[in-house]
């Protein structure tokens, strides 16, 4: 059984929230991040852009990114079997989002030390 979301609106909840109930988690900006980019779209190329994220993490990712409707996995019928994955028109709602957090990480990645964040 799937967890419904909680649907927040400005009147009673926080924006923010409604944002990131969507991609909450270690990896669900990450996946959708390389999905905007272009550079990973079948299961095996997510799993080596991302080495640290377990495939059984993956697949539970991509499985409630599907249920959101975030993306849409297409199957093609080949041996041995491939999968595909794409943004729908609501997943791409996000990429501003998504890149906006792709430019702070690159700022910080630049100029941030540990002394710094102290």
């Amino acid at each position: 059984m799937t967890k419904a979301k909680n649907t927040y609106t400005c009147n009673n909840g926080c924006p923010v929230e409604s944002t990131l109930q969507f991609i909450s988690g270690k990896w669900k900006s990450v996946i959708i991040y390389h999905l905007i980019k272009g550079d990973a779209t079948h299961f095996g190329e997510l799993s080596r852009a991302m080495p640290s994220c377990s495939t059984r993490m993956l697949a539970l990712q991509l499985k409630e990114l599907e249920t959101d409707n975030i993306i849409s996995k297409k199957v093609y019928s080949e041996f041995p079997p491939k999968s595909k994955y794409f943004l729908t028109d609501f997943g791409q709602t996000l990429q501003p989002v998504i890149l906006a957090l792709n430019k702070w990480g690159k700022f910080y990645n630049e100029h941030a030390t540990a002394k710094d964040m102290n």
